[in-house]
Parts: C-alpha cells; structure tokens; sequence
C-alpha cells in the first residue's frame, strides 16, 4: 500500500465502513465521522484492531 494512503470502503449489502489506515491497521464503523477520526489518528487509532 502506498505510504500515506488512507481508505474507507463500503461493505455491500450492510451499512458498516471499513477504514485502512497506511500502516495497514483496520477497523469498521457505521459512522463516516468515527471512521475518518480514527484514521487522522495515525499512529494512536484507539483500539486498534
């Protein structure tokens, strides 16, 4: 993945989102606020998953 990169995709079928963060920590949430908080986080994503 390329440094600096930051992606949040849609699950089909579900309203959940899925952020990857550059370092190649994810996580999912069905809020596009929660997602893009915890991807401007870098390096502290609280509860890293």
């Amino acid at each position: 993945m390329s440094a600096g990169l930051l992606r949040v995709t849609w699950l089909p079928g579900d309203d959940i989102l899925r952020g990857r963060c550059h370092c190649g920590a994810e996580t999912e949430a069905d809020d596009p606020v929660a997602i893009w908080e915890w991807l401007l986080a870098h390096p502290d994503h609280p509860g890293k998953s």
